[in-house]
């Protein structure tokens, strides 16, 4: 195998075991700073060794075994000396002394409670939004500090700072490695499940730059998904979200055209929607439903977006169970956004004027107020009313607001066909 090669072997291990390698040591050293720090180490070893040595047969038993090496070096070095490296020490003579298959079941004895602990932890609520993103992507996908900034366009030093600064509050506070527990099980899912959430939007519909969207952020969320869901088979919400995610990355390929242009959603070629992803997305809400979790915010989402997936045309949408959807998801999570997105229920049930003035009940909302999505899609009922001047002014006010440059030419577009002569009825 040539060094490329190795090193490209490298890359595609380090990206399938860094999230079981640094939750296994977590949970020797309790500190996932630290943890990530040995296991670079033992990533660096194996740039240094396997070029010459060759890739080992287990190349994550590899990893975990070098990386428990620096840890016993690091409490070496440290006050906990004595106990930890008893531990340690106790914990790799055992594991030296068996095969490589024995060593790799030890590892995943634990591995799937590890990893649902590094998952709390990089999701926990002492942490902005924002870190939580960062640090979830950082330690469980795996992607490099500069990979993040390129997906979010942020400079890779605001990244970086954000993901030390994320290490050092775990720290600082003591967060402990574990699973919470009863009723605070709750409310830290609910933020495992925003953290997925936002990076697979901001994968669907990308906030800003010159992209309509970014997949690998959508197959990223999905991969943590169905990982939360296998380690968490008993909680509806997280069958809701992975049927959510399922079923709108099956449309990611019709999303755009040729050229890279967005393409909406009652425009697209459905033909070319992901058959096998809306099947496991379909699945995952039925195994929600099972659980008893219909009524949840995730489950509902998905349920809407299975409305969609159903539909083998525009015309055959079930739009009146979207707005009864909506009534539903509104009534739960109160918010603008939820709103604005029943009006286009509305709209599509009921006639565009219905859904006008359901969107004008919003129109003095504060948080809506450089929300792009109010102005399109306000002129996108007054263009289905005949009102195209008022149209035009609201599409040119969205191209104004979006940070999205495809978006804003979609929009700029929109205005300009409202400026042209209508095309008298055939």
């Amino acid at each position: 195998m040539t060094a490329t090669a190795t090193h490209r072997a490298i890359d595609a291990v380090w990206r399938i075991e860094s999230a079981r390698l640094i939750a296994g040591i977590a949970r020797i050293v309790g500190d996932v700073g630290l943890a990530e720090d040995l296991a670079q180490d033992a990533l660096m070893a194996a740039l240094e060794r396997w070029p010459e040595s060759g890739v080992p047969d287990n190349p994550g038993a590899w990893l975990m075994a070098t990386a428990k090496h620096r840890a016993i070096d690091h409490f070496r070095r440290g006050k906990r000396l004595e106990q930890k490296h008893l531990e340690l020490g106790y914990e790799l003579q055992a594991t030296q002394e068996k095969a490589i298959p024995d060593l790799e079941a030890a590892i995943d004895d634990q591995v799937g409670d590890d990893l649902l602990r590094l998952i709390f932890i990089a999701c926990h609520p002492v942490l902005s939004r924002e870190a939580r993103v960062a640090l979830t992507l950082r330690l469980l996908g795996g992607l490099s500090t500069e990979e993040i900034a390129r997906a979010f366009l942020a400079p890779v030093p605001t990244v970086a700072q954000r993901i030390v600064r994320a290490k050092r509050t775990l720290a600082e506070a003591r967060v402990p490695f574990e699973v919470p527990r009863d009723a605070e099980l709750a409310t830290r899912l609910s933020s495992v499940l925003e953290v997925i959430y936002l990076v697979f939007n901001e994968g669907y519909s990308a906030t800003a730059g010159d992209d309509w969207m970014r997949p690998q952020l959508c197959e990223e969320a999905l991969r943590l998904g169905r990982i939360l869901a296998g380690l968490a088979p008993a909680e509806p919400e997280v069958h809701g979200l992975v049927g959510l995610m399922e079923i709108q990355a099956s449309r990611l390929g019709a999303r755009t055209g040729p050229s890279g242009e967005p393409i909406r959603l009652l425009d697209q070629d459905r033909a070319r929607w992901d058959q096998l992803l809306i099947r496991r997305g379909l699945g995952a809400l039925r195994r929600a439903e099972e659980l008893g979790g219909a009524s949840g915010p995730y489950a509902l989402q998905a349920a809407i977006a299975a409305c969609h997936a159903r539909a083998r045309t525009p015309g055959e949408t079930d739009w009146a169970r979207i707005v009864a959807l909506y009534d539903a998801l509104a009534r739960l999570l109160p918010s603008p956004v939820v709103e604005l997105n029943r009006a286009v229920a509305v709209t599509m049930a009921l006639g565009p004027a219905a859904g006008l003035e359901v969107v004008d009940a919003l129109a003095s909302e504060p948080s809506l107020a450089g929300y792009h999505l109010l102005p399109s899609v306000r002129g996108d009922f007054l263009e289905r009313l005949g009102r195209r001047d008022e149209a035009r002014a609201e599409f040119e006010r969205a191209a104004g607001l979006t940070r999205n440059a495809r978006e804003r030419e979609l929009l700029l577009e929109r205005a300009r066909a409202c400026a042209s002569p209508a095309a008298e009825p055939g």
